[in-house]
């Protein structure tokens, strides 16, 4: 799949398991090349080589960073570790794509973000729920007034996982937790329909027993009396279900909302009953991953250092609700930069 934009030639660090999958759905994107790995441990970058067909294996950050045939590089560490890795891929010239969370508090983003701008490279969050087809045709819908003045959105994500201190879901040495993780979800689509900040913010939610969020609900206070909630849990399997409301309707985004194939538009008829939906069929390609490098390869073809989909100000409204939500639940993370490059 492509747009006729330029490929690039990327580096991949982190070789776990959400960067298995983004690999097999890169082979779809025209022109983009996966070129190197890298793991800390080298037998892992290269047995990520050998399954993927990538050409370098490293087993240091670093050595790839400094590889001069790569343009870009996606960072799927854990949260902890993205701010010291992309503050060293600035540095070193490449573009940017940050696996989410962004990073595990505001300041370490706001770094990134103002170090990204300073050198000119491209930086995005990999929020891949909006660039899939059915997100991008939902927004689409919103803003040409399908449901009328947006009032209210809500989305839920929730799984149930067994408590594990050694699990990186339930390890605070890696910012777990269900914020930064599921969290990131729900709070990204309210920001994405209502646009901005918040003029406020209310949270309720609980801990683990070792002091890391179990689960929580953010309500997103906006302009013009608008509302958000975002619900995640990491002990309660929610449905994953997503909803706009407005004076004209509703638009629903089933399960699992982060990355549908399908959207619901429930019209308001002039009797004011609800008329019979529409149903919009738009899947993604592949899995879903490969639409967001699309984005990436689209936008520095174009010239531009930000998504207009997914612009830094975007993350850095997300964030910032989301170190909130933390600090009022009692959990206090900070950034890695003890990361070996």
């Amino acid at each position: 799949m492509g747009d006729g934009s330029t490929g690039l030639r990327w580096g991949f660090i982190g070789p776990g398991n959400i960067a298995n999958n983004v690999a097999r759905d890169l082979q779809k994107v025209d022109g983009a090349v996966l070129h190197a790995v890298a793991s800390r441990s080298v037998q892992r970058a290269e047995a990520f080589a050998r399954e993927h067909g990538v050409a370098v294996a490293y087993g240091s950050y670093g050595d790839l960073l400094a590889d001069a045939d790569i343009d870009a590089v996606y960072i799927a560490t854990p949260h902890r570790q993205h701010h010291a890795i992309a503050m060293a891929a600035i540095a070193a010239g490449k573009h940017l794509l940050i696996e989410k969370a962004f990073t595990c508090t505001l300041a370490g983003a706001r770094e990134i973000v103002d170090a990204a701008r300073t050198a000119g490279v491209f930086c995005m969050e990999a929020m891949w729920t909006r660039f899939q087809p059915a997100i991008v045709e939902a927004h689409r819908m919103l803003t040409e007034g399908a449901i009328g003045e947006i009032r209210s959105v809500r989305a839920d994500l929730g799984v149930r996982n067994a408590f594990d201190p050694r699990n990186r879901l339930w390890d605070p040495g890696q910012g777990g937790g269900a914020l930064l993780d599921l969290g990131v979800y729900t709070t990204s689509f309210v920001q994405f329909v209502l646009g901005g900040t918040p003029t406020g913010v209310e949270i309720t939610g609980t801990l683990e027993r070792n002091g890391v969020d179990a689960e929580s609900l953010v309500l997103w206070r906006g302009d013009r009396g608008r509302t958000g909630v975002a619900q995640c849990s990491l002990v309660s399997p929610l449905p994953g279900a997503a909803a706009v409301f407005g004076t004209g309707g509703w638009l629903e985004v089933p399960p699992r909302f982060h990355h549908p194939d399908r959207i619901l538009v429930h019209p308001i008829g002039p009797d004011g009953r609800a008329a019979s939906p529409e149903t919009i069929v738009a899947p993604p390609t592949g899995k879903g991953y490969a639409h967001e490098f699309v984005e990436v390869q689209r936008c520095v073809a174009a010239g531009l250092t930000e998504s207009p989909t997914m612009p830094l100000d975007d993350t850095l409204a997300v964030m910032g609700v989301l170190e909130h939500a933390l600090h009022t639940l009692g959990v206090h993370y900070d950034e890695d930069d003890d990361v070996p490059l």
